[in-house]
């Protein structure tokens, strides 16, 4: 018997007060906090990225934490999810008192009329079969696909995503799907009219002419995020672009998406948290949860006015790049 084996049986351990190494230094917590605050937002997928940068540091404790169904990363990722959607809570407060407002005032008057009511409905249609395929899907993608190869190749094909979204939202159909609604706004303005999208794609179609079927479609496509390497804002953009919209809305459609789905997610594995597995490391989930809710909403308030002029391209070159060298590393 080893030294520290009779130890632990005479109890003599715990009295001499040794300690385990922690399983998540304070480094790692600031780093992954920062980096989840970041790539969520940006249409890069954070869950892969998670999976990617401690596998290129090699944080193999971090690494072979995410393949499993239990451990001490998903407590710490709970915490991060809760705090990035907080984050996004505060920059969009004003827009979520109208959304909440207007949801309220549909269902007492049982009728859909001004733009926030229907801004609310598009929101709970497209939430319900994201949040109902990620009960049922997230586990088991999250633990077949959280290793390294795997997060290259699929952010490789998210960035062949993103550059398919940026040339099919210029076709014809597109713009006469913008046109033809024929409530289209001036960019700045929530009055009609016509304009020219400051992307160059044509005419821009206004967030509040979605249609209910359009938003599950938008919905169903959050499956795909499930998967390390595809990224969940970069899908519902460009399933928005498709629809019509500019990069703006999209991206605002996206971000206001975002936050029912990725706080119902952390609320719902709270246990996980505040339970066993996070013990011993809930020191640095606090200090995690504070850098990634500061990093998100430094995020999304530059690509909010990013995307008033820019597209998706520089991101999807990112992407295609880092996948690259990536699958090139891990294969």
């Amino acid at each position: 018997m080893g030294l520290h084996a009779a130890l632990a049986a005479t109890g003599l351990h715990a009295a001499l007060g040794a300690t385990h190494p922690t399983p998540l230094t304070w480094v790692q917590a600031i780093v992954m906090g920062l980096l989840q605050g970041i790539a969520e937002m940006f249409p890069i997928s954070s869950l892969g990225h998670t999976v990617l940068v401690p596998a290129w540091l090699g944080w193999h404790n971090l690494v072979n934490s995410q393949s499993r169904s239990q451990s001490f990363y998903l407590a710490f990722v709970v915490g991060l999810h809760v705090a990035t959607a907080l984050a996004l809570i505060v920059f969009f407060w004003r827009d979520w008192v109208r959304i909440i407002g207007g949801l309220l005032t549909s269902i007492r008057d049982r009728r859909i009329e001004t733009p926030p009511q229907r801004l609310a409905w598009l929101l709970v249609v497209a939430t319900i079969p994201a949040g109902i395929m990620g009960l049922i899907f997230e586990n088991k993608l999250r633990t077949q696909f959280a290793k390294p190869i795997f997060a290259a190749v699929f952010l490789t094909i998210n960035g062949g995503i993103l550059l398919l979204g940026e040339r099919l939202r210029r076709q014809d159909a597109v713009r006469q799907l913008a046109t033809r609604h024929g409530e289209v706004a001036p960019a700045g303005s929530s009055g009609g009219g016509m304009s020219t999208d400051p992307a160059g794609a044509g005419p821009r179609r206004r967030l509040d002419t979605l249609e209910m079927r359009e938003a599950g479609i938008i919905g169903v496509a959050q499956v795909l995020p499930l998967i390390a390497g595809i990224s969940r804002s970069g899908i519902t953009m460009v399933a928005g672009l498709l629809r019509g919209l500019d990069h703006e809305d999209a991206a605002r459609f996206s971000f206001l998406l975002a936050t029912p789905v990725i706080l119902a997610a952390g609320l719902l594995e709270l246990p996980d948290l505040t339970g066993h597995l996070g013990k011993g490391v809930h020191g640095q989930i606090l200090v995690g949860c504070i850098f990634a809710a500061v990093a998100a909403y430094v995020s999304v308030r530059f690509l909010i006015r990013y995307f008033e002029t820019k597209t998706l391209t520089p991101f999807a070159i990112y992407c295609l790049i880092a996948g690259v060298i990536s699958i090139a590393r891990f294969a």
